[in-house]
């Protein structure tokens, strides 16, 4: 029988407890024990950064953190981004805005990625931008509108204070 322990994370706002195998990743966690499925796995390496979660705040990829790792921590997702009445957060709505995917595989991760930068650096040049992003590829926009929409962001949030 596989090693297990109960753990509580708080994801989105709502704590969850469950009894998960110790080997478990967080990304697979969520997307199997908690049914959030927006985070996404793609290389299972940390390379590619489709599954970028905030883990207290800091960005990290769920597919290297071991779900009992989160024990205890709070975790938000994609899903839990937006505000309670819907309300898309400034780089969800600058997404759309400037066309910043098109598959949308990578968006989940590279939405939560910019989130975190911004929140530390309000008002980033393009470059600082570029580099933020570096740890997360995307094969499908040319990194353009993402650019763009993270620029966007940046400067709402700004006039939101």
């Amino acid at each position: 029988m596989a090693d297990t322990r109960e753990i509580t994370v708080t994801i989105n706002g709502q704590a969850e407890t469950r009894a998960v195998e110790t080997r478990t990743n967080l990304a697979d966690f969520l997307r199997h024990e908690v049914e959030l499925t927006g985070t996404h796995v793609g290389c299972e390496h940390g390379v590619c950064g489709a599954c970028t979660v905030l883990v207290d705040g800091d960005a990290v990829r769920s597919c290297l953190m071991l779900a009992v790792q989160a024990d205890g921590h709070e975790v938000t997702s994609i899903e839990g981004l937006a505000a309670d009445d819907g309300t898309l957060h400034p780089v969800q709505d600058a997404f759309w805005k400037n066309h910043g995917l098109q598959c949308g595989f990578c968006t989940p991760g590279m939405v939560i990625s910019i989130a975190a930068f911004l929140k530390d650096n309000p008002d980033p040049t393009e470059e600082e931008v570029r580099s933020a992003i570096s740890g997360n590829i995307c094969r499908c926009t040319g990194y353009q509108g993402i650019v763009a929409a993270a620029l966007e962001a940046a400067k709402t949030m700004r006039q939101e204070g």
